[in-house]
């Protein structure tokens, strides 16, 4: 009897969970190989110097501050204000709250397919090759819902992701790399943003520039209000490696701009206003000193370090979360189906909810 009643008291739980959920959409946002470092801390007077083509001679004077406090907010004033201020940061390791890849790679297709399947695939998820992810991820699980079906889109920079995301399979629509918008009807910005992508010098050759990804998808979202889109961004991680630190703290200041606007758009659309989830994270860190914070891979110290954001109407605001914690890549999914009411699973075991982005627990 007792079995039962905690059975039905589970059962009842979940249930009512559920129903005072507010979220009715989600937005994932990935900004690649951003440094927690510079998140938690701001520009690093220490790598200021590296700059050799995309040169700021005015770097120091936009984002540097003698208070990394104060530092950070020059640099990500939407994160610091409105993220630290209603939602919630996870990862900075210097408060003790940690966050982690899974995967043994540490680079780009496995920690993005770690974040969309939840769970890490090291043996056949080990390059950045052109090759259809074998495993179901959440966006996947989500578009097979009946009142979500057709209802998830993907806008991404780098070419690799309708692999990534096995969009033959998934059926969830991903516009990538160089697409131009081919709507039937396209609106007027569509036809301005096709003539400019063909006619703007482009410094990362085969990736599209960030501004064009967030543009694109934005408009799509306007049009077709999905439920669930995912922004991947990827200029940090293109002007990393080059070691432009300039063009690198550049990126990220715009990608936050981006996001800001993405922020009030949703609140200012009655579909998605007091009923969004944003989810904010990356897909591996980099190196700490003045070499290595070029790079990344299992053989970089801390390049398994990452972060996580969020901010939403199921969220309590926290903020800067401190103290020892522990998070990790793999949660991910399961926590933005979570927002939607709905438990992902997958043939591998997956990372659990992070209950404290649901809970005021």
């Amino acid at each position: 009897m007792k079995k039962l009643l905690l059975f039905l008291f589970t059962i009842w739980s979940f249930i009512s969970i559920g129903q005072t959920l507010k979220t009715e959409n989600v937005i994932l946002i990935t900004l690649d190989g951003m440094r927690w470092q510079e998140v938690f801390n701001g520009c690093d007077s220490t790598l200021a110097y590296q700059q050799t083509y995309l040169k700021d001679g005015k770097l120091k004077e936009k984002f540097w501050r003698s208070d990394s406090k104060e530092s950070r907010k020059a640099l990500l004033p939407f994160f610091w204000s409105t993220l630290a201020k209603n939602g919630q940061l996870y990862g900075n390791r210097i408060l003790g709250c940690k966050v982690n890849v899974t995967n043994n790679q540490w680079f780009s297709y496995p920690g993005y397919s770690e974040i969309l399947a939840g769970h890490a695939d090291d043996e056949r998820i080990n390059s950045n090759d052109k090759f259809y992810n074998p495993n179901r991820n959440v966006l996947e699980f989500i578009n097979s819902q009946s009142k979500f079906k057709g209802k998830v889109a993907a806008f991404t920079s780098w070419d690799v992701f309708p692999y990534i995301i096995n969009d033959k399979r998934s059926g969830v629509y991903v516009s990538s790399g160089l697409d131009e918008a081919n709507d039937k009807e396209l609106t007027e910005k569509e036809k301005t943003l096709n003539q400019l992508m063909k006619s703007v010098p482009n410094p990362i050759p085969g990736v599209r520039l960030d501004a064009f990804t967030f543009y694109y998808g934005l408009e799509y979202m306007k049009k077709n209000k999905p439920r669930v889109m995912y922004f991947a961004f990827d200029e940090t991680d293109d002007f990393a490696h080059q070691g432009e630190y300039a063009a690198y703290l550049n990126a990220a200041h715009y990608t936050d701009r981006f996001i800001e606007e993405l922020w009030n758009y949703i609140q200012s659309d009655p579909a998605y206003k007091n009923k969004t989830t944003m989810i904010l994270t990356c897909d591996h860190g980099r190196g700490t000193n003045a070499e290595e914070w070029k790079h990344h891979g299992r053989k970089i110290n801390n390049a398994d370090q990452i972060w996580m954001a969020v901010i939403g109407p199921d969220t309590p605001a926290k903020g800067e979360v401190k103290g020892e914690c522990q998070y990790y890549q793999n949660q991910v999914a399961k926590t933005l189906a979570a927002f939607l009411g709905l438990d992902y699973s997958s043939d591998k075991s997956v990372g659990d909810t992070m209950q404290p982005m649901l809970s005021s627990k």
